[in-house]
């Protein structure tokens, strides 16, 4: 039996617009996906996505000033 996905939407997503990113868990990996393209889904596991997020953060991803 197919279990369904139980997408969550980001809090900073602004409710029902379609700029929404949304996550779900599966197995033991996390699934993340963009509302304006439902189908493309990445799946990741929970390290790896803790540690974008740390990345993220700590300004692994800022732009350099110039």
């Amino acid at each position: 039996m197919d279990i369904p996905i139980q997408w969550q939407k980001s809090s900073f997503s602004g409710g029902e617009g379609p700029n929404c990113v949304e996550v779900a868990r599966r197995g033991g990996g996390v699934l993340i996906r963009e509302s304006e393209d439902p189908g493309a889904v990445l799946a990741v596991t929970r390290a790896s996505l803790a540690a974008f997020i740390a990345g993220v953060k700590a300004g692994g991803l800022d732009r350099p000033a110039g």
